[in-house]
């Protein structure tokens, strides 16, 4: 009973436009960053290194290197608080958990791109 009840009233704040992304993906977060009286957007971009589960707890973790240091942060999935998410660059990582590049540097760091078959560009038939 309880716990139904708590899953209804959840409900009404999932967001529906949730963008599917996942881990080692670059992603760029329209995040609105309430300054005094002002509401602007700041753009977070980097590299999800990871997504947890659960409706409406759910949270994902982007990390950015900004001036030589790392620099992650955890957004809410379901917040109200960005404004979109877009998804930059398909990443190709075998694991959900990404935290051995806290550990790596440079050109090492990067992660492998995935190439969309629906972007590639078709080969010309041969006449």
């Amino acid at each position: 009973m309880r716990n139904s009840a708590i899953q209804h009233v959840e409900a009404k704040y999932l967001r529906q436009d949730v963008t599917s992304f996942r881990s080692g993906d670059s992603v760029r977060v329209f995040w609105k960053v309430k300054e005094g009286e002002k509401e602007r957007v700041q753009a977070f971009e980097g590299t999800v290194i990871r997504k947890t589960s659960g409706s409406h707890r759910a949270t994902f973790t982007v990390r950015k290197v900004s001036f030589g240091v790392g620099v992650e942060r955890i957004f809410p999935l379901h917040s109200p608080r960005y404004e979109k998410i877009e998804v930059l660059s398909r990443g190709r990582v075998n694991r959900s958990r990404l935290f051995y590049l806290r550990d790596l540097k440079g050109k090492a760091a990067r992660v492998d791109v995935q190439e969309d078959p629906d972007k590639a560009p078709k080969a010309a038939k041969a006449s």
